[in-house]
């Protein structure tokens, strides 16, 4: 399963967004350290994020905790100073439990822990003069890329609700 791991986050507006991305992409959502905002049922609700209500997110105060419970899983670490681009990884192995560690928005993730697992690094291709992608749409580029090479397990390839020939069948105005 596809775990994102966001690293003391400081827009609410973004963590709404990866709520609903991971939500919608069967995705596990994990958030390190203190936040500045409020995260409860109350302040999603107040937020127009209603959908969120009782998706459960996995907290750790520090990275080391983290590490502690899913430091033996295939991780990656989303940063500008990789060498490496997203999708030059194999992530086709739906089977294996994977996860996704992006920064906070101001600093990103931590030099250190950078270093640590420089192999693991990957970049989202930019114009040079451009220093980042909002952490949301990060989220998304990186989170399909991976299902896409998975071949988009526990997801709908057709439309579901409405009928998979529901436009084929919508009236027009001749």
């Amino acid at each position: 399963m596809n775990r994102i791991v966001l690293f003391e986050p400081e827009k609410p507006a973004n963590v709404g967004n990866i709520i609903r991305t991971c939500m919608a992409l069967d995705a596990k959502l994990t958030i390190i350290g203190n936040l500045t905002f409020e995260l409860s049922d109350k302040s999603l609700r107040r937020a127009e994020m209603d959908y969120a209500i009782g998706f459960d997110i996995e907290r750790f105060q520090t990275i080391e905790e983290f590490f502690a419970v899913h430091g033996k899983e295939e991780g990656y670490f989303v940063t500008r100073y990789s060498n490496k681009v997203y999708c030059d990884f194999d992530l086709s192995h739906s089977e294996r439990d994977m996860y996704f560690m992006f920064g906070k928005e101001s600093t990103g993730i931590p030099k250190d822990v950078l270093k640590e697992h420089f192999e693991n690094t990957m970049r989202i291709p930019m114009a040079i003069n451009a220093r980042s992608l909002n952490l949301s749409n990060s989220v998304a580029i990186v989170l399909s890329e991976a299902l896409k090479q998975q071949n988009f397990p526990n997801l709908a390839t057709i439309e579901t609700i409405k009928g998979k020939d529901f436009l084929k069948n919508y009236p027009t105005d001749d």
